[in-house]
C-alpha cells in the first residue's frame, strides 16, 4: 500500500482490476482505493503475473503493507497458456450448452426466532444494512445451536429481494425494550424503485449519524449587514481576476473572517478525545463543497490564519476546482479544524449544520439579500437598502457553551460587516 498522503496511514480496497494468474503491465493499474472520500488508483511497479492477492474488498489496509506478489519471471510462460486455453474454450463450448441461472426468489416461508441471540457485531451490521430486527431474525443461524454469525447475514444480504413480504410485522414482544421499532416503508412495485447507495454515500450517512449521536448539537444565530463588502467585490472582481489571475468569490472572505474570529476564541478550534480537550495550533478551514453527484466533500485551506486575501482566493479556487473534477488528493481533506458551509449558494436563508467530526463547532452562510432596513445615521435612523445574510453556528454542548458560541458567531459577524472598503488587491 503506497503512501497517499502525510496524514494518510491506511487505505480501504475499493477493486481490484486484475486478479491472480493475470498479467499486468509496469505502470498500469491494479486496484482501487480510497482513503476518506478520495479514490486513488494503485499502480503496478513492475510488469508480471499475479501469483498472489492478499486483502480484498473492502479491506483497511495500513500504508507499506504488501497487498499482492507479482512474479516477473512467468509473464511469458502464462501468456501462452491463457492462449491456448483461450482456443480450447472457443472450440468446445457451444452457446447451446450454456447454462443461465434462473433469479432466485423470496416465495418461501419465512419464520422468525423472537428467542435468537445477537450479538453486537450483528447489530452494528444490521445497523449499516438498514436490517430490522424482526429481519435478522428470519435468518437461520450456521453457529452454535443455531447461532447466527457475520457469514449469514453476508449471505442473507447477496439474496435478499426488497421487500420481503412474509416478515411479519414488528410487535412489541417480539423486540428488545431499547430497540424502537423499524417504520415500515411502502413499496410499490413497478412504481416505485430502489436506488443503492454509492459508497460515499454510506460513509456520509454514517459520519453524520455519529455526528448526532456523539454532540449535543446546539444552534445559534445572527443577522449581518454585509453591505460594504458586497459593494467592494463588486467594484474590485474584474481588477482582482485580471492582476491574479482568479475569481474573486466571497468564500475567501468568509474564511478569513472566520480565521480571524477563531485567533480570537481559540477555545472553538478543538477536538474531544473522552475527557480531553485537543486544543489545536493550526487554523485549517474546511469547505463543505457538493459535487457534481450530489454528494458532499469537505476541501481544507490549511493555515488560512496565516493567509493574506490573495492567497486565500487561490487556494479556494484550486480546491473548487479539484473538487468538480473529482481530482482532489486525499491530504486535501485531511486535517480540518473548523468547518464552513456556504447553503446561501442553493438560495437557502439559513441552515442549521451538522459539525463534521472530530471538530466542534460549524458555520453555515445563508444567501445574500438585498432588503430596506433601519440604519442610524449622523441625521439619525433612516430607511436604506442593505445586503443582509444570517449566519448560524451549530456547535457541541459538551465543550462550547452558550457564551463562547454567541461571542465566536458575533466576532466573525463583526468582521464581515466591519470589512474595509480600502482593502488592497
Amino acid at each position: 500500500m503506497p503512501k497517499m498522503g502525510e496524514s494518510i496511514s491506511e487505505a480501504t480496497i475499493i477493486s481490484w482490476l486484475k486478479n491472480v494468474g493475470d498479467f499486468v503491465e509496469a505502470e498500469e493499474t491494479l486496484l482501487e482505493v480510497a482513503t476518506d472520500k478520495v479514490d486513488s488508483d494503485v499502480p503496478s511497479p513492475v510488469s508480471g503475473v499475479i501469483t498472489e492477492i492478499r486483502f480484498q474488498k473492502d479491506d483497511v489496509v495500513e500504508v507499506g503493507t504488501v497487498l499482492a506478489l507479482i512474479d516477473e519471471s512467468q509473464k511469458s510462460k502464462v501468456i501462452s497458456q491463457k492462449s491456448e486455453n483461450s482456443s480450447i474454450e472457443n472450440k468446445s463450448v457451444s452457446p447451446n450448452a450454456v447454462e443461465v441461472p434462473q433469479p432466485k426468489t423470496d416465495n418461501r416461508k419465512l419464520t422468525t426466532n423472537p428467542n435468537a441471540f445477537i450479538s453486537p457485531l450483528i447489530i452494528s451490521i444490521a445497523q449499516k444494512e438498514n436490517l430490522s430486527i424482526e429481519e435478522l431474525q428470519t435468518i437461520p443461524g450456521s453457529g452454535t445451536d443455531g447461532r447466527l454469525q457475520k457469514s449469514d447475514v453476508f449471505n442473507y444480504l447477496k439474496n435478499r429481494k426488497y421487500p420481503l413480504k412474509s416478515i411479519p410485522q414488528p410487535t412489541t414482544h417480539n423486540l428488545q425494550s431499547t430497540t424502537f421499532p423499524k417504520p415500515k416503508i411502502n413499496f410499490v412495485e413497478g412504481k416505485d424503485r430502489i436506488v443503492e447507495m454509492d459508497r460515499m454515500r454510506k460513509m456520509i450517512a454514517d459520519h453524520m449519524v455519529y455526528s448526532k449521536q456523539t454532540s449535543p448539537h446546539v444552534t445559534s444565530y445572527i443577522e449581518v449587514d454585509v453591505t460594504n463588502l458586497v459593494n467592494w467585490r463588486n467594484e474590485n472582481k474584474e481588477k482582482f481576476q485580471e492582476k491574479h489571475n482568479e475569481k474573486l468569490t466571497f468564500t475567501p472572505v468568509f474564511v478569513q473572517a472566520v480565521a480571524k474570529a477563531i485567533v480570537d476564541f481559540p477555545m472553538i478550534n478543538v477536538s474531544v478525545d473522552e475527557k480531553n480537550i485537543i486544543v489545536h495550533n493550526d487554523v485549517n478551514i474546511g469547505m463543505a463543497t457538493a459535487l457534481p453527484s450530489g454528494n458532499l466533500i469537505v476541501p481544507v485551506v490549511k493555515n488560512a490564519n496565516e493567509k493574506d486575501l490573495v492567497a486565500l482566493a487561490k487556494d479556494v479556487n484550486s480546491l473548487a476546482e479539484a473538487s468538480r473534477n473529482n481530482k482532489l488528493k486525499p491530504e486535501q481533506i485531511q486535517g480540518s479544524t473548523f468547518t464552513i458551509s456556504n447553503v446561501g449558494t442553493f438560495g437557502s436563508l439559513m441552515g442549521t449544520p451538522i459539525i463534521n467530526q472530530p471538530e466542534v463547532a460549524i458555520l453555515a452562510l445563508g444567501i445574500i439579500k438585498k432588503r430596506p432596513e433601519v440604519i442610524t445615521t449622523e441625521k439619525g435612523d433612516e430607511i436604506a437598502i442593505r445586503s443582509m445574510m444570517y449566519l448560524s453556528l451549530s456547535f457541541d454542548h459538551r465543550v462550547v457553551d452558550g457564551f463562547l458560541g454567541g461571542s465566536f458567531l458575533r466576532k466573525v459577524g463583526d468582521y464581515l460587516e466591519q470589512f474595509d472598503s480600502n482593502t488592497t488587491i
